[in-house]
């Protein structure tokens, strides 16, 4: 995980993103602030989504040192995994730090932006169609079409019911056929 600056009515905001091993982003999070509190609040927020499954083992940063003070405090209110380790070395940030770039290439044609909440529906769009280019669709894509892609859309803008709500009797009629 790591964070970006952009504009905001002429002054700096930050982006927090969290991605996985592989590039595929886990969840994002904009702050007027970067501290101890705005690092806590998007951990947290990234850790409520995830199954016990889904909790990660390690935690890479950059040498920031509110991650370490808000993992410390989220692990200690039971809210994360006693077991997960923080490791804060620059070069293993690298997938993050990438995928930043390509954001901020979306990001600077629109100039800046004037409310919290402009912003951060713009940037919500950007981070699914990225996802839907880097193939992060294909958890919520049963029958190999179109429909996976919706699925994603409406579950990140929360148009509709979850995906397993409309698998499970498409998976039973498969399973009577």
């Amino acid at each position: 995980m790591d964070e970006t600056y952009i504009k905001m009515r002429g002054k700096w905001a930050y982006l927090y993103r969290a991605v996985d091993k592989f590039g595929d982003t886990i969840d994002f999070y904009l702050s007027p602030t970067r501290n101890t509190k705005a690092a806590k609040r998007f951990l947290g927020k990234a850790f409520k989504g995830l199954k016990s499954w889904e909790q990660p083992r390690v935690i890479n940063t950059d040498k920031a040192p509110t991650y370490a003070a808000a993992l410390a405090e989220l692990k200690q209110e039971g809210k994360c995994s006693k077991d997960v380790q923080h490791r804060q070395v620059k070069y293993l940030n690298n997938v993050v730090e990438a995928g930043h770039g390509k954001l901020k290439q979306l990001i600077n044609p629109v100039r800046g932006f004037k409310t919290m909440k402009s912003a951060y529906a713009t940037i919500k769009g950007f981070e699914v169609m990225r996802a839907l280019h880097k193939g992060q669709s294909r958890s919520f894509n049963l029958t190999g079409d179109i429909d996976g892609e919706t699925r994603m859309i409406e579950r990140a803008f929360r148009l509709s019911p979850c995906a397993l709500s409309k698998a499970i009797p498409m998976l039973e009629n498969r399973l009577v056929a």
